[in-house]
C-alpha cells in the first residue's frame, strides 16, 4: 500500500491573521456601542451605500424583477422549488416524540423553529443568487416567523444586485438590507435603532465576515465557521479526466484561496487531467483566479487502493466530495467526513451548488469532522419536556437524592426528598 503525492500545494489555503481579529473586533465594539451611527459610517466607508435607508424598499423589489431577463427569474424559481421540496422531506424527517418510559413518567420533545435569522449573502465581483435561495428557503420551511437578509450593495448601482434580489424575495425572506462585511454581522448580532438582532445568523462571506461570526457566536447563533470552499475527487481508470479537470476548477475559479484535490488509482488519468486543465485554462474568463488556486493549493495523490483514499477523504474532510470510480457505492458506507456527497461521474458539484435541490452552505477546513451544511434543521429547536406524576416522582426521587447529596447539592436533595 502506498501514498503517492503528485503535487502538492505551495502554501496553506487559509492562514490566521490576529490583525484581522483585532479589525473585526473594534468593528463589532463600534457597532454594538453606537448602534445605527457606527453602522452607516461603515456601510459608507466599505460599502459606499450613500442611502438614507439600508432596507430594500418593495419599489426597489420590484424593480429588480423588471430589470431582470425572464429565463433567469425562471431558473432562479425552478431552483427555489428543488430546493423548497428537499428541505419539506427534511423537515418531515424531525418529528416530535414522546414515550411512557414507566408508569406516571413520560417524556418527550418538541420541534420548534427558532424565531428569527438572518442571512449573510455575498457579494463581490458577481452576484450570488443561488446563496440566497440556499440560506433563505430552509429556514422558511421550518417555520421562523422573522427571517432577514443582507448582501453588500453593487458599487455600480449603489444597491444589492437585481438577481440577488429577486433571489431573497423568491426565497421568502421579510427583511432585506443592504449591507456586508463585519458591520452587517454586528448589526443582526447586536442590533441598532433600525435593524433588530436576530437568534442565528447564516451563510457564507468573505474572512471580514467568518471572522466576525466567530466573534458573535453566543451573542447569537451561527452555522458554522466557513473558509475558502474545497472540493476532493476520489477517481479510478473509468473516470472521464475531462469531467475531473472542469470540476477541479470550477472549484479553484471560486477563490485563490479555493481548493481542489484529486486522488486516483490511476496515473494515466491523473496526467490527462493535468493536460485538460491545461488546456481549459487558456480558455477560462476566470483563468487568472482558478489557476492561482491550483497551482497555490491544488493537491493530487497517486494511490494503490482506494482504501487509501478513503482514509485520506475522511482525514481531510472536505466540503464537497466526488466519487468518479466504477462501484462508488461499494465505499459509499466508509466515507463519513464530508460536507456533501456527489455521487458517479455525472454527479458534478455545480449541479448541487445550483438547482439539484441539495444546500451548498457546507462545512470547510475539516469542520465536516462534527458537522453537516445548512439545511432545514439549523432552523429548528429540538427540545425535551417531562411529564411526572406523583407514582413517577415517588419512583425517581430517592435515585435523584443520592446522586444529588453525592455532588453535594444539598437543595437539590430537599426537592427530591419532599417528593419522596
Amino acid at each position: 500500500m502506498s501514498i503517492t503525492p503528485i503535487k502538492k500545494p505551495i502554501k496553506t489555503a487559509f492562514e490566521d491573521d490576529s490583525k484581522l481579529r483585532e479589525k473585526v473586533s473594534s468593528i463589532l465594539a463600534e457597532i454594538e456601542k453606537q448602534g445605527d451611527k457606527a453602522l452607516f459610517n461603515f456601510c459608507y466607508k466599505f460599502d459606499g451605500f450613500k442611502g438614507e435607508s439600508l432596507k430594500i424598499s418593495a419599489k426597489q423589489i420590484e424593480s429588480a424583477y423588471e430589470s431582470l431577463d425572464a429565463e433567469i427569474i425562471q431558473a432562479i424559481k425552478k431552483a427555489a422549488k428543488r430546493i423548497e421540496q428537499f428541505a419539506q422531506v427534511q423537515k418531515g424527517s424531525i418529528l416530535p416524540q414522546q414515550i411512557e418510559l414507566s408508569p406516571g413518567i413520560t417524556l418527550g420533545h418538541h420541534v420548534i423553529p427558532i424565531s428569527s435569522s438572518a442571512s449573510y449573502v455575498p457579494g463581490g465581483r458577481y452576484p450570488l443568487p443561488s446563496s440566497a435561495l440556499m440560506s433563505i428557503i430552509p429556514a422558511r420551511v421550518a417555520g421562523v416567523k422573522r427571517i432577514a437578509a443582507c448582501s453588500p450593495p453593487d458599487r455600480s448601482i449603489g444597491t444589492v444586485h437585481p438577481a440577488t434580489l429577486v433571489a431573497m424575495d423568491i426565497a421568502g425572506a421579510h427583511e432585506i438590507y443592504s449591507m456586508g462585511g463585519a458591520h452587517a454581522i454586528g448589526a443582526f448580532a447586536f442590533g441598532t435603532e433600525s435593524i433588530a438582532s436576530v437568534d442565528i445568523i447564516v451563510g457564507p462571506g468573505n474572512q471580514w465576515v467568518t471572522e466576525a461570526k466567530r466573534q458573535v457566536s453566543g451573542d447569537v447563533g451561527i452555522d458554522f465557521i466557513a473558509g475558502p470552499s474545497e472540493v476532493l475527487i476520489i477517481a479510478d481508470s473509468t473516470a472521464n479526466p475531462k469531467f475531473i479537470a472542469a470540476d477541479l476548477l470550477a472549484q479553484s475559479e471560486h477563490d485563490p484561496q479555493a481548493r481542489g484535490i484529486l486522488i486516483s488509482t490511476d496515473e494515466n488519468l491523473i496526467q490527462s487531467v493535468l493536460d485538460h486543465l491545461e488546456e481549459y485554462l487558456e480558455q477560462l474568463p476566470t483563468a487568472s483566479v482558478a489557476r492561482k488556486s491550483w497551482e497555490d493549493n491544488g493537491v493530487i495523490y497517486l494511490i494503490d487502493y482506494l482504501k487509501e483514499a478513503v482514509n485520506l477523504s475522511n482525514k481531510i474532510a472536505p466540503e464537497h466530495l466526488e466519487l468518479h470510480i466504477s462501484n462508488p457505492d461499494t465505499i459509499v458506507p466508509q466515507l463519513n467526513n464530508y460536507g456533501s456527497l456527489f455521487i458517479g461521474n455525472w454527479a458534478a458539484e455545480v449541479l448541487g451548488d445550483y438547482v439539484s435541490g441539495t444546500n451548498h452552505i457546507l462545512p470547510t477546513m475539516r469542520a465536516a469532522r462534527y458537522t453537516g451544511g445548512v439545511w432545514v434543521g439549523t432552523f429548528l429547536k429540538v427540545v425535551s419536556y417531562q411529564k411526572i406524576t406523583q407514582e413517577g416522582a415517588r419512583e425517581l426521587a430517592p435515585m435523584a437524592s443520592k446522586l444529588a447529596e453525592l455532588e453535594g447539592l444539598y437543595a437539590h436533595k430537599l426537592a427530591a426528598d419532599l417528593r419522596s
